[in-house]
């Protein structure tokens, strides 16, 4: 089987050692296999999305070594692409539209679901119909009636990551109590949001091997899910560890401390990064 494989950062900010882990450990296993590593820039979000953020990881990716073998896949250039594919769900019934800001939705949760990534929406705008769909509403997944849409089928994926590693069928409990209404497309510019982009595109640049942090493996089945629906089958996983700091705080672009460039600017070398990262 062919190796293909990629790493997808958001130009919001600049790489830490959690990107430094995950690109260069995919990076690893695209060459070790023989195979390709792509680069894509997940820059959906227009508005914190910057060119110097993705000149910058371009340099770091470069100086650890990291060589991709396509050019960089822009997914801005791509809006009319996952905007057929969003109104593919439309036309099937399974979005309605919501006009809830974090606000609303922090107002509506009775307490803070310790231990989910995302909030589960709590389906103030379910009972809306497309046909109230305003122009700044964003788009959300009925995932009720997303799971009928699939009944039948028996769908799964395979993941090879050592932390979960096994084979897992979609589960209904999951995907509507832990996952909930996800929103596919997002009311700032009228295009697919992150879930969605992201699954697509790992079909249409023939990603076989997705690896990535385990933080986001709870969201595997709803992508699993997404590209059912549009006639896909998924690639494989490998969900790996997450680059904490000392208190065991998962590492975020906010972390400046441990910014790549700051590592560079005090004189690592790029085996220093590695060593620090366990690779």
């Amino acid at each position: 089987m062919s190796f293909v494989t990629r790493f997808a950062p958001s130009p919001t900010g600049p790489l830490h050692l959690g990107h430094a882990y995950s690109a260069l450990l995919a990076h690893d296993m695209a060459r070790a296999a023989g195979g390709q590593f792509l680069l894509r820039f997940e820059d959906t979000d227009l508005e914190r999305s910057k060119p110097e953020y993705t000149a910058q990881v371009i340099d770091d990716l470069t100086w650890l070594g990291i060589t991709w073998d396509a050019e960089p896949l822009m997914q801005s250039d791509h809006f009319e692409t996952y905007n057929q594919s969003v109104e593919q769900l439309i036309a099937q019934g399974l979005t309605y539209p919501c006009r809830c800001s974090r606000k609303d939705i922090a107002a509506a949760l009775a307490a803070p679901q310790e231990g989910v990534p995302h909030p589960v929406y709590p389906q103030i705008c379910k009972h809306r119909s497309m046909t109230e769909r305003g122009p700044t509403d964003a788009l959300r997944l009925h995932m009720d009636r997303a799971w009928d849409a699939i009944a039948g089928m028996d769908l799964s994926f395979t993941e090879l990551g050592p932390l979960n590693k096994g084979t897992y069928r979609l589960d209904k409990t999951t995907l509507t109590q832990t996952v909930g209404d996800i929103v596919i497309g997002r009311k700032d510019i009228q295009t697919a949001a992150y879930f969605l982009a992201s699954a697509l595109d790992d079909i249409n640049q023939g990603i076989t091997h997705v690896v990535r942090g385990v933080d986001l493996f709870e969201f595997t089945q709803v992508q699993v899910l997404l590209l059912a629906l549009l006639g896909h089958r998924p690639p494989l996983y490998y969900h790996h560890k997450l680059i904490r700091d000392d208190t065991g705080k998962r590492l975020a672009k906010r972390d400046d401390a441990r910014a790549i460039s700051l590592y560079r600017s005090e004189g690592a070398s790029p085996k220093d990064i590695r060593e620090i990262i366990g690779l």
